[in-house]
């Protein structure tokens, strides 16, 4: 804390005194929920997200903000008058400083880093464990240094570098090295009615997440993606990403993941928008073999019903397995907080396939009641 406070004192003794505001927000979250087919079959948990905003405006154009808020939570699942089993603990959320200008922006300590096309199965899913079906998209964030450089033409370019991170995200099934630096870039290049992007990521990861395989350590790792999106009347993207391992860990060695999409407003009552993807999704221990493949078909309803209710829908249907996956949410907006209901159904291997583990917690029929209150 006093090295960022020392760097924004040093930025405003450089670019001159401006204006600055300082914010405190939080966000609370109340989690009930119930599915029978569970040996413990009942949920409750809390979340707490504290936060503080600071932002200085320099009399030439540039700025620095700073945020930080950290995630006080608490869980348990039980069987009543039998069993339990409680999860808790206070950890950092958001922790970075930004120095940004008209066309760039420097980014670096705890945050969130995410792009691609894709809304709900995403191939470039490469830094954060955001659960399409969480109506808050609640992810973990990662340490790093992030730069953006914005060109006139609606051009962009990303350059980051990571460190310190260990968990897998997104479809990793691989934890990474946290003490060897990760690195990579993305430039976003305007086309004809869309947009168009490469992205590239390197990383070094372990098998110390995985009990069925021996402990390999530093196993270079190469991500390239691609995704492009456009309007057509009705939106339309593709997004893929390419993984190669330089070890030998059979189907876990190479891995293609291609994602197609839509998504069109039907103009019936206050308009419904549908939102429909399909990801296929290869591993293999050769490239592109498609030895082992999953293909998924997820679908997105949202219809907002008046000014303070809103219905949505979202499912997955496993073609390989036949196994499916499916949460309706209903959403009612309170003067002082949120409150929703959605009724789900979740198959056991849905945490494996589509990686994530929000709706995977407590699997088969169930209800979740949440409500938010923001300040």
């Amino acid at each position: 804390m006093k090295k960022i406070l020392t760097i924004v004192f040093v930025l405003m003794s450089i670019f001159g005194f401006g204006q600055d505001s300082l914010y405190l927000s939080g966000e609370i979250s109340l989690v009930g929920g119930f599915a029978p087919d569970n040996e413990l079959n009942f949920l409750a948990s809390g979340r707490y997200l504290p936060q503080i905003d600071y932002s200085h405006n320099f009399k030439n154009g540039t700025s620095i903000d700073f945020e930080a808020a950290a995630n006080l939570y608490g869980n348990v699942m039980f069987h009543p008058f039998d069993s339990s089993e409680t999860d808790y603990g206070i950890k950092p959320y958001r922790l970075w400083l930004r120095f940004s200008g008209k066309q760039f922006e420097i980014r670096a300590g705890l945050q969130k880093i995410n792009f691609g096309s894709a809304n709900m199965l995403r191939p470039l899913q490469w830094f954060d464990d955001v659960d399409p079906s969480d109506p808050l998209q609640f992810t973990n964030g990662v340490y790093g240094i992030l730069g953006k450089y914005y060109f006139l033409n609606n051009a962009n370019i990303w350059l980051w570098g990571l460190y310190g991170n260990e968990n897998p995200r997104g479809f990793e099934s691989l934890q990474s090295n946290k003490k060897i630096p990760e690195f990579g870039g993305r430039v976003q290049l305007p086309v004809p009615k869309g947009e168009i992007a490469f992205s590239y990521h390197h990383r070094k990861a372990n098998t110390g997440n995985i009990v069925q395989m021996p402990f390999v350590d530093s196993i270079a790792e190469n991500k390239v993606g691609i995704d492009a999106k456009f309007d057509l009347g009705f939106g339309i993207w593709f997004e893929a990403s390419y993984v190669k391992k330089e070890a030998n860990l059979g189907i876990l060695t190479n891995q293609t993941f291609i994602n197609l999409g839509a998504d069109y407003t039907l103009g019936i009552g206050n308009g419904i928008m549908i939102s429909a993807e399909h990801l296929t999704i290869a591993m293999d221990t050769e490239p592109f073999k498609f030895q082992k493949m999953y293909n998924i078909t997820s679908l997105m309803l949202n219809y907002p019903i008046g000014f303070f209710d809103n219905l949505g829908l979202i499912a997955f249907y496993i073609w390989e397995t036949d196994d499916f996956m499916v949460m309706m949410n209903y959403q009612h907006d309170f003067k002082w907080f949120t409150l929703y209901l959605m009724p789900y159904y979740t198959p056991s291997l849905s945490q494996n396939i589509l990686g994530n583990n929000y709706s995977s917690i407590m699997t088969g029929p169930g209800i979740r009641i949440l409500t938010v209150f923001n300040y």
